[in-house]
């Protein structure tokens, strides 16, 4: 039967559970990710009373959290997305400033080294402009050194980063299974567990930070949480372990695992600080090295082959102005045959800024750059007959098993291994070897131009050579067989070549003989100057400082990129954010309306308690006083 004491009481009870759950909205405004909790009210079923019914008050049906699953999902993808624009940017601004730097990138080096040999080509014969030389070349060589030790330690940096932050997402993948647990004893005895579900959340938000996560929610309110390609990290209240190894080509480069046994899963992996560390390290630190090692690798080839085709101060021809170590081989730890690999740059202009790797299926070689991509192959990778592709020139010994591999980086170490060859000015090639002249009894017009050295291993390239025109048009060298004036003009032999202006008569001659004493020469200093603008690179279309600039561009745009997707990620973090907290969020303003609201009501409920027990007192007085 309804009465007022029991309608009251459940008016105070209810009232009391809202107050409760308003107070713990209010005190936890500041808990990051804690959702909004409401108290939801319902009417206790009414009782019939002759032919009508009478309420029997009120409950509270349930606690409701205030929760929206897609505005948590919006929240955790650009949350990931944020931390690895943000990671990205962070060390592709660092590349950038290093590069483009006045004091510490290469392009101020490479200005003061060909200024250098613009001086040595006006005063050839001076000692200190020669050692002036050799200074700035070596600090040009020291500019690369700088640079690559720079690029050396961000790999190195990458690496333990890339290590430490595998050890935060196994720990919070071992907490959320933790939490999945507890969620799941609460679950069985009837009650949903907010304030646990809430701190899931946050965990499952701070790994969004780490690593691009899906979730799969399950019936029973637990999580099973998926990281790269579909790699469980929690199902249900079991945590696996993502673990992190030694390349398999070079040990210092941490590559992530999961699985037993492990599986390497790096390239799988995707947004928060892991994802922009591997995006980093494959999109602009391996790439940037290997241009940087490109650019020395063209610098040392063709000023070597132009400074071997000149003279020095004592007469000899030039040899080798830098050094260079050869490409680099790594073998694989997996290989099981016994063959080796040697590698070597038989075409600079055909460099690519790739790395390879070299795979043997059992019966023949195949070689593939870093992206993939197939590189066809000519010759037979024996001494006498390499494989060529793509510049390089390949060797293989040994016996192979199929499945072995061996990476090839052809410029990775280039800009840490590039040298100055010589230490002694005079051994500077300022001088072309070889000088024309003009017998004093020519009659034509006809001019030779300065030599130019073809082939500096000719071994009669100083040897005395005497041409004499048998008409305007043809000629003959050392009485040998006439030959016909080509139109350009150019007429060679024993390695060089020089150029004809003017119309000759019969019977001129011109002698191309050894630059004795051609310590004043600076023919050889002027075409080593031209190097700066000569095409080396690209099939002989970019120089080498052209070659650097395309690289800064590239930096500077990949940068550029990376914080323009920072502001795009971080402004639909903001709006996410707001979203989710439009629904979730605390609001004192409402809360403490709410507060007066169930604080009036519990005293009203009071009120009513009061009233029953005074005319249940009253009632007792009128029957005992009768």
């Amino acid at each position: 039967m309804a009465d007022m004491l029991s309608t009251g009481i459940s008016g105070l009870l209810s009232s009391q559970i809202a107050l409760d759950t308003t107070s713990h909205n209010i005190a936890n405004v500041n808990t990051d990710g804690y959702s909004r909790q409401r108290a939801d009210f319902v009417a206790r079923p009414a009782q019939q009373t002759g032919p009508f019914y009478v309420g029997q008050g009120t409950t509270v049906q349930s606690v409701q959290r205030l929760y929206d699953q897609y505005l948590t999902d919006q929240v955790r993808g650009a949350t990931s997305g944020q931390s690895r624009f943000g990671t990205f940017g962070e060390l592709a601004g660092r590349v950038d400033n290093l590069l483009a730097d006045q004091t510490a990138g290469l392009q101020p080096a490479l200005d003061a080294f060909y200024g250098a040999i613009q001086d040595l080509a006006n005063y050839p014969a001076d000692s200190p402009t020669r050692q002036a030389l050799l200074g700035q070349a070596n600090a040009l060589t020291a500019r690369f050194h700088g640079l690559a030790a720079q690029f050396d330690q961000l790999d190195q940096e990458t690496s333990k980063r890339i290590g430490a932050t595998v050890g935060e997402i196994n720990g919070l993948g071992r907490a959320i299974a933790r939490l999945n647990d507890q969620v799941q004893a609460a679950q069985s005895t009837g009650a949903t567990p907010h304030d646990l579900l809430d701190q899931r959340d946050a965990l499952v938000k701070q790994l969004a930070a780490d690593v691009g996560v899906s979730v799969v929610p399950q019936d029973d309110d637990t999580i099973n949480v998926f990281v790269g390609n579909g790699q469980p990290l929690v199902l249900g209240n079991q945590a696996s372990t993502l673990g992190v190894v030694g390349n398999a080509y070079d040990p210092t480069r941490a590559e992530v695992t999961s699985g037993t046994p492990p599986v390497v899963i790096t390239g799988q992996l995707s947004g928060g600080t892991l994802g922009g560390l591997v995006d980093f390290r494959t999109q602009m630190l391996d790439p940037t090295r290997n241009q940087l090692g490109r650019s020395a690798t063209a610098l040392a080839q063709a000023f070597n082959a132009q400074h071997r085709a000149g003279m020095d101060a004592n007469g000899q021809m030039g040899g080798d102005f830098f050094s260079l170590g050869a490409p680099t081989v790594l073998r694989n730890s997996n290989n099981t045959g016994g063959a080796s690999v040697t590698a070597a740059v038989a075409d600079v202009s055909g460099l690519t800024a790739s790395d390879y790797v070299l795979s043997y299926d059992g019966s023949a070689w195949s070689l593939r750059r870093s992206d993939g991509t197939a590189v066809a192959m000519t010759g037979s990778g024996t001494a006498a007959d390499p494989f060529l592709a793509d510049g390089l020139s390949l060797q293989v010994g040994g016996a192979a098993s199929a499945g072995d591999r061996f990476m090839i980086q052809p410029t990775r170490g280039a800009a840490g291994s590039l040298a100055v060859a010589i230490t002694d000015p005079g051994a500077v090639a300022a001088a072309v070897p070889v000088r024309a002249s003009a017998a004093a009894s020519n009659t034509g017009s006809a001019t030779l131009g300065a030599p130019s050295v073809t082939d500096a291993t000719d071994p009669n390239l100083q040897t005395t050579a005497t041409i004499t025109f048998a008409s305007a048009t043809t000629y003959q060298i050392n009485g040998g067989a006439v030959l016909t004036l080509p139109a350009s003009g150019t007429i060679g032999a024993n390695g060089w070549s020089v150029t004809l202006t003017g119309t000759p008569a019969a019977g001129d001659t011109f002698t191309v003989a050894a630059n004795s004493g051609g310590v004043g020469d600076n023919g050889n200093a002027l075409a080593l100057g031209n190097l700066a603008d000569a095409g080396v690179l690209d099939g002989g279309n970019t120089s080498v400082g052209a070659a650097y600039g395309q690289l800064v561009a590239q930096v500077g745009s990949v940068t550029a990129q990376a914080k323009t997707g920072l502001n795009a990620q971080t402004g639909l973090l903001n709006q996410a954010t707001q979203a989710q907290s439009n629904v979730s969020g605390v609001n004192l303003d409402e809360e403490a309306s709410n507060l007066v609201r169930y604080q009036q009501s519990y005293q009203a409920s009071a009120r009513v308690i009061a009233v029953a027990d005074s005319l249940f007192q009253t009632l007792l007085g009128a029957v005992s006083g009768s």
